[in-house]
């Protein structure tokens, strides 16, 4: 039997796209603000404001606009109801500008969200969410209302995040 060596899963996982970086389950998330679009308008997104009212679902995205990108986003939208019921705000953020963000919240997320601009990854640094210096990594987070990650979550794969995130969510409101 052959030995599988940690080189070669890193491999895999770049041929793959697939990363698995990100910050732990329990940690505390980072604070920050953004410019970001809800329904092609451009107002400022607060993490410890949108904590204040629930749960978090913050997604990072590596471009809007793109065939996996614009699914997700689809995904993320089509169950925005889902995501309510369980008192959480959506966020997706990307390292495009702010201008392509007006455009995408309405398009890709339906005017259902805000979608953040975050050009210099700064954003996505703090959360160990980037897949080179030009795009973040499709990687979610839930994050409880007392700021600690309930959920992380790095895969190339659109669709999993969404499900992940539900089962989170559900997971946190039994345990209120």
């Amino acid at each position: 039997m052959k030995r599988v060596t940690l080189a070669a899963l890193a491999g895999i996982a770049l041929l793959t796209g697939q990363a698995y970086a990100q910050l732990a389950t329990g940690a505390v998330a980072p604070a920050f603000s953004v410019q970001a679009a809800l329904g092609g308008v451009i107002s400022t997104f607060d993490l410890k404001a949108a904590l204040a009212k629930g749960p978090v679902v913050l997604y990072f995205y590596p471009k809007s606009f793109t065939t996996g990108c614009t699914i997700e986003a689809h995904a993320f939208s089509d169950h925005i109801a889902d995501f309510k019921k369980y008192g959480a705000t959506v966020i997706g953020i990307s390292a495009d500008d702010i201008a392509t963000q007006e455009k995408f919240s309405t398009q890709a997320c339906r005017s259902n969200f805000q979608i953040g601009s975050d050009p210099t990854l700064g954003i996505a640094k703090h959360y160990d969410a980037v897949l080179n210096s030009q795009y973040a990594n499709r990687t979610s987070y839930v994050i409880a209302p007392n700021g600690t990650i309930v959920e992380a979550y790095s895969d190339s794969a659109p669709l999993p995040h969404i499900e992940r995130a539900l089962k989170a969510l559900a997971s946190l409101d039994a345990k209120t």
